[in-house]
């Protein structure tokens, strides 16, 4: 499928959410319970993402089908890593909360391949116990180089990638 990107917007908010609660939901039936919980991502971090002109949906025709943040460096919790960055000078790209729900295909794909027509030093991280993204994230060229600690103390698995050029 071919998924046209573009920034959100604040009145995406109440397309982006359902998006949002089908990943959740995804997370829960593949057995981790403990990423995206209480709340987050909220409606209030998404417009926050929004406002930084950071907040991303892919869309299919008039329907967006995926949501994910990708902001500019620096990420201030990627600033210590119990481990090494394959790059840890150079400017990078970060993204952070990518959603979709059961029936999108593909669309981790493509949503690395346009974030690094944009920036081929691309960062990620995930929890330990989300499979799948651990699966995608290796299988679409990352590579492991940490653990890095969440504001709030909770570990992640850290990635980078870096293309030879943008893509």
């Amino acid at each position: 499928m071919k998924y046209d990107f573009r920034e959100a917007r604040l009145n995406d908010l109440d397309a982006i959410m359902p998006v949002v609660d089908a990943a959740k939901c995804i997370m829960r039936d593949s057995g981790n319970t403990c990423q995206w919980v209480d709340g987050y991502p909220s409606r209030e971090v998404i417009a926050a993402d929004i406002a930084r002109r950071g907040g991303f949906v892919a869309t299919l025709g008039d329907d967006i089908v995926a949501y994910f943040a990708f902001l500019p460096s620096p990420e201030p919790t990627y600033s210590s890593i119990d481990g090494a960055w394959l790059d840890d000078v150079a400017p990078y790209h970060v993204i952070h909360r990518l959603a979709s729900p059961p029936h999108v295909h593909g669309i981790f794909a493509a949503v690395i391949e346009y974030c690094a027509g944009v920036d081929p030093n691309l960062r990620i991280d995930t929890h330990a116990d989300n499979a799948i993204m651990r699966h995608l994230i290796l299988a679409h060229g990352f590579t492991y180089c940490g653990i890095i600690t969440l504001a709030n103390g909770a570990p992640r698995l850290a990635f980078q990638r870096i293309s030879a050029t943008k893509s």
